[in-house]
C-alpha cells in the first residue's frame, strides 16, 4: 500500500539548483522511481541558524511511495552534509498542486 509524503529540504546555501536536483534525484532514486514533484524555492535567510548556517536553498518533494523504503530515504539524507534540515510528513488528504488544505472559517451550524 502506498502513501503520500511530502519533504522540505534545507540545502547547503552554497550549493547551486543543478547540484541540489542532482541530489533530489538521488533521494527519489531511494524511492523506486515513483511520482515525485519536485518545487525549489530557492535561497532564503533562515529564521535563526542551524550548524552554524544563516542561509539555506529550500526545496519541496511530493511523492508516493511504499513505508517501508523510508527508513532507507531518512537514512540517505541524514548522511548527506549538504543536507541542513529536513522534515518528512505522510499527507492526509490530496490536495491540488501541493496548496494547503482549506479550512471552513466561520461555518455555522443550523440548530432549528
Amino acid at each position: 500500500m502506498t502513501r503520500h509524503y511530502e519533504v522540505v529540504y534545507i540545502f547547503d546555501s552554497a550549493l547551486e539548483e543543478p547540484a541540489v536536483t542532482e541530489h533530489l534525484a538521488k533521494f527519489s532514486a531511494l524511492l523506486g522511481g515513483t511520482d515525485v514533484k519536485v518545487n525549489h524555492w530557492g535561497k532564503r535567510t533562515l529564521a535563526f541558524p542551524i550548524k552554524r548556517h544563516v542561509a539555506g536553498y529550500y526545496a519541496v518533494t511530493q511523492f508516493e511511495t511504499d513505508p517501508t523504503r523510508l527508513p532507507e530515504f531518512e537514512r540517505a539524507i541524514k548522511l548527506d552534509e549538504t543536507v541542513v534540515r529536513h522534515l518528512t510528513v505522510q499527507v492526509e488528504h490530496e490536495t491540488p498542486a501541493g496548496l494547503p488544505a482549506p479550512t471552513a472559517v466561520g461555518a455555522e451550524e443550523d440548530d432549528e
